[in-house]
């Protein structure tokens, strides 16, 4: 079941009308049991690995609490870790590890037979285990109490708006929300709408509509040439943030009309000035997670300059490897990792370029070449995280800087993207109108006397309807072309 599906549109609905009527004390049933529901829905044979994970993490956060020696707590910190990322680093890396074994082998000459379990990677893995890892680590340092009520950390695990692709929940901001007498509340309703309504129009209007002429060129590189793959890794940067942040503000949306706020995952990450200032704006829980549980951890930046750039590489490196068992995933954490190392490194040089060529650095030019700049290092990146392998890779790294024939060379990338006029007109609109959402979001009509109610519910009105239509237009279009998709970070 996805959020883009029919399926949902019924199953949300229901489970909300269920949400208000229940009282209070057992509204942890119904959502647990429709958390388990969504989830089932995806994989009925790996669920216990969900309630594995739940199980013993809840056990070892309460012994590590009851635990009057550091020593046991560390053990039982260790055997957690141990246990879930294992569970983790089996199901989602042990072909691919497998893999690069027998590879390597081959390089030196050994012959191995290929070996593969052929499993199956439980979808939101990634997302639940780094939720319990940070509740038993956070209960470890002292930060919160273990959760005495297994129901209510059960739900904080598989909250079903959240559970599939994040946000990465924290345990203070989660668990005490689900505890709380939420009753029906018409500004959290109107702001949850408004939310799922961007959402959809992100994922179906722009990331669907990106989709369609991104694959054609990734599915065949050899076929590609120079225009076409930068045309293509264009139209990825913006499908992937219309998929992922389409999805993150419906999980949003979906959980606010419930009274229950979920943290920003999102903060208009195309507008960065630098690339760790636009870490700092995409992903936001999975960076924040790795900031807190990893690179501080590490030593951060309060140590020599070989060591903090050493942890930034790791922290990267890392990440890549997160959301994905291929090496193309790990060398784009990679390249992202040198691009802040290099721009630690080049802080002072280009501050004094900017001296030498008598430009402000904080006037509106100097800040829209930033975008500009951090815009095509990050869309650059995206050829390492889209490529089917290493070998398509080195294919569209090829192309892309060499494959420029004059004359028909756009005409040409045009045909092999399918991309018609009207169609590149209906991306360009559709992107615009997103980061217009981003920039402005739907405004709310305030109660600033009746004439101006009235003229702020008119448009109101005229902007939902508007939204309403362009998504279901989208989704009638992309369903007849059997273009309608899930969602990209479902597979991490």
């Amino acid at each position: 079941m996805v959020f883009n599906s029919l399926e949902f549109l019924i199953f949300y609905p229901a489970v909300l009308i269920l949400y208000f009527l229940v009282p209070t004390k057992f509204r942890w049933i119904l959502l647990l049991a429709a958390s388990y529901y969504f989830y089932l829905s995806w994989n009925v044979e790996l669920v216990f690995l969900i309630v594995f994970t739940t199980v013993i993490s809840y056990c070892a956060a309460l012994a590590i609490e009851k635990s009057p020696k550091k020593s046991l707590r560390k053990l039982c910190l260790a055997a957690t870790l141990v246990c879930s990322l294992g569970v983790l680093l089996f199901y989602k890396y042990f072909d691919f590890l497998a893999g690069s074994v027998i590879s390597a082998a081959t390089l030196f000459g050994a012959k191995l037979e290929p070996f593969s379990l052929g499993l199956i990677l439980p979808v939101g893995i990634s997302f639940y285990t780094f939720q319990t890892l940070s509740y038993v680590i956070d209960v470890y340092r002292g930060n919160i109490t273990a959760e005495r009520h297994f129901g209510y950390y059960a739900l904080y695990v598989s909250f079903f708006p959240q559970l599939v692709a994040g946000p990465i929940e924290r345990p203070e901001n989660l668990i005490p929300q689900l505890r709380e007498d939420h009753r029906f509340n018409r500004d959290d309703t109107r702001e949850g709408i408004r939310m799922m309504l961007i959402g959809f129009f992100k994922k179906i209007a722009v990331a669907d509509l990106c989709a369609a002429y991104v694959v054609p060129v990734y599915s065949d590189p050899s076929a590609a040439n120079g225009p076409a793959v930068l045309l293509a890794t264009v139209l990825f940067a913006f499908q992937i943030y219309g998929d992922f942040a389409g999805y993150t503000d419906i999980a949003i949306g979906c959980a606010r009309v419930m009274g229950i706020r979920l943290m920003k995952n999102f903060d208009r990450p195309y507008t960065a000035e630098s690339i760790k200032e636009f870490w700092a704006r995409w992903h936001i829980s999975l960076s924040s997670w790795f900031r807190d549980y990893l690179y501080i951890p590490l030593g951060g930046n309060r140590c020599s300059r070989a060591r903090h750039l050493f942890n930034l590489m790791t922290v990267f490196l890392v990440s890549g490897l997160w959301h994905g068992a291929a090496w193309t995933y790990v060398l784009w954490g990679f390249l992202h990792g040198m691009y802040q190392v290099v721009g630690i490194l080049t802080k002072k040089l280009r501050a004094g370029a900017y001296t030498a060529l008598h430009i402000d650095p904080d006037s509106k030019p100097a800040h829209i070449w930033r975008r500009a700049v951090t815009f095509a290092l990050v869309s650059f990146a995206w050829i390492f995280f889209r490529a089917g392998s290493i070998g398509d890779l080195g294919i569209l790294l090829g192309k892309l800087f060499t494959a420029w024939q004059p004359g028909e060379a756009f005409a040409s990338a045009f045909d092999l993207m399918r991309l018609d006029l009207p169609g590149a007109a209906a991306v360009i609109a559709a992107i615009a109108v997103m980061c217009l959402l981003d920039r402005n979001g739907l405004s709310s009509a305030v109660s600033d006397g009746v004439v101006l109610t009235r003229r702020r519910a008119a448009a109101e009105t005229v902007k939902y309807a508007s939204l309403i239509w362009a998504i279901a237009f989208a989704w009638l279009v992309l369903l007849e072309g059997n273009g309608a998709s899930s969602f990209i970070y479902f597979q991490f």
